[in-house]
């Protein structure tokens, strides 16, 4: 095991420690001042420092940067009981390993070091996941499955044919829609996303083909429908199946007339439009059980893509990891980096929400692991935050506050995404703000 360094100016608290360090099988050097520590820090090499903030004429941060001078390697965790959003911010910036909030359980301080001795130890291995050469492509994936679907989709985007892509949540359907459309001869023109499961269903007709205006209370304006003004490019409707019964009727019209009837007009006008479909319901059930139509089914269904789920893309989350690593290591001035160990725990997890679960993961890691180190510990700690929303959130105010404040900064205040990122709800978050009295 090795040596560590222990900064604590309140006797009974660095006896605690040191005592406890011991008896776990350490050898701890412990000292009360930054003088005693940066005298340390020149006669001898702790891999492992474990320091209060708030000292005396200098702080932790002080001994957080010249142990990182001395040896870049060197673990740091840092601990208070004032923690700052100024302080979590100039600790990140300095490589800090890991920041504990007082007062805190030495079962977790014990686990922050393990983490410690771990990362240290693939450091010393060499064992950082050698980023992969990244195709120029929006749509990431070598294994067998995504090469048949790209086949499928350089066969089908020549044609004028309507598309059905099938798959679950999160597994980029969208993503293979705009891919049709950019491989098209309708490249050039526009591609219109409608989302017909979050559109209120005495909305969706006024959507789609417009509405003159006092054709309905707040009607105040003439409106061009989404079909209409993707006139000679491409309509995606995502989430078909949740299309109210009787609105399937209208719609199957247009699809067999390519005319548009705007709610309040008497005349029908032309449209020159494709329509690619989505859905991660079974609509043949839907069919079965007399909740969607079955001549609407066979109009959509003329080519139909089944988009594959991860976990059936062997060898795709190691390029996926290290596209979306590179993203928001740009994005938020960071330089994570994903160690082997941490790629192993995502190889081998499900990704019930499939890529756009492991890109919000990614995105959380780069911005909160510790030291940039994104190990197995790490990324079991991000699964069960995803996982378990109301445990983790219920134990943000305590064990995590350093993160939210270091999420807010990173997405610069944005609440909704800082929520999505660190695996709670919008309402939650804000709940956990109030207690903190931070806003």
């Amino acid at each position: 095991m090795p040596r560590l360094l222990v900064v604590e100016d309140d006797s009974a608290v660095r006896t605690t420690i040191t005592t406890f360090l011991e008896l776990e099988g350490y050898e701890v050097d412990a000292v009360a001042s930054s003088a005693e520590a940066l005298e340390r820090l020149r006669t001898a090499r702790y891999p492992i420092i474990v320091s209060d903030i708030y000292l005396d004429e200098r702080t932790g941060l002080d001994i957080l940067q010249a142990a990182r001078q001395m040896d870049p390697r060197c673990a740091v965790i840092l601990m208070t009981a004032r923690g700052t959003m100024e302080t979590v911010m100039k600790a990140t910036e300095g490589g800090v390993f890991d920041y504990l909030a007082k007062p805190f359980e030495l079962d977790r301080m014990l686990e922050t070091i393990k983490r410690a001795e771990a990362a240290l130890a693939e450091a010393e291995r060499g064992e950082a996941s050698e980023p992969e050469e990244l195709p120029e492509t929006e749509m990431i994936g070598s294994s067998a499955p995504m090469v048949e679907l790209y086949k499928t989709i350089s066969r089908v985007a020549p044609t004028d044919a309507t598309v059905l892509i099938e798959g679950e949540t999160g597994t980029g359907k969208e993503l293979v829609a705009r891919l049709i459309h950019r491989n098209s001869k309708r490249a050039g023109q526009p591609f219109v996303p409608v989302d017909c499961g979050a559109i209120a269903p005495t909305l969706l007709e006024s959507e789609l083909f417009g509405a003159l205006k006092g054709s309905y209370t707040g009607a105040d304006r003439d409106r061009v429908g989404v079909l209409e003004a993707a006139h000679r490019g491409t309509v995606f409707l995502d989430e078909i199946g949740d299309i109210e019964l009787g609105f399937q009727l209208k719609l199957l019209r247009f699809l067999q007339e390519r005319q548009v009837r705007p709610l309040g007009s008497a005349r029908a006008r032309e449209v020159d439009v494709r329509v690619l479909a989505a859905t991660n319901r079974d609509v043949q059930r839907l069919v079965d059980e007399g909740k969607f139509r079955q001549d609407l089914w066979f109009r959509l269904n003329v080519v139909r893509i089944k988009v594959p789920p991860l976990r059936e893309r062997f060898g795709d989350v190691r390029l996926l990891a290290a596209f979306f690593l590179r993203r928001y290591n740009e994005r938020y001035g960071q330089q994570a980096r994903l160690l082997e160990s941490g790629l192993g725990v995502m190889e081998q997890y499900r990704w019930p929400g499939n890529v756009r679960q492991l890109q919000h993961m990614m995105e959380r890691l780069v911005i909160l692991a510790p030291a940039g180190r994104i190990d197995a510990e790490a990324v079991r700690e991000a699964i069960r935050a995803m996982e378990s929303r109301e445990q983790v959130s219920e134990s943000l105010a305590d064990t995590e506050a350093e993160q939210i404040r270091r999420v807010l900064a990173a997405t610069k205040g944005n609440k909704s995404h800082a929520a999505k990122i660190l695996g709670i709800e919008r309402k939650t978050l804000y709940r956990k703000l109030e207690r903190l009295g931070m806003i």
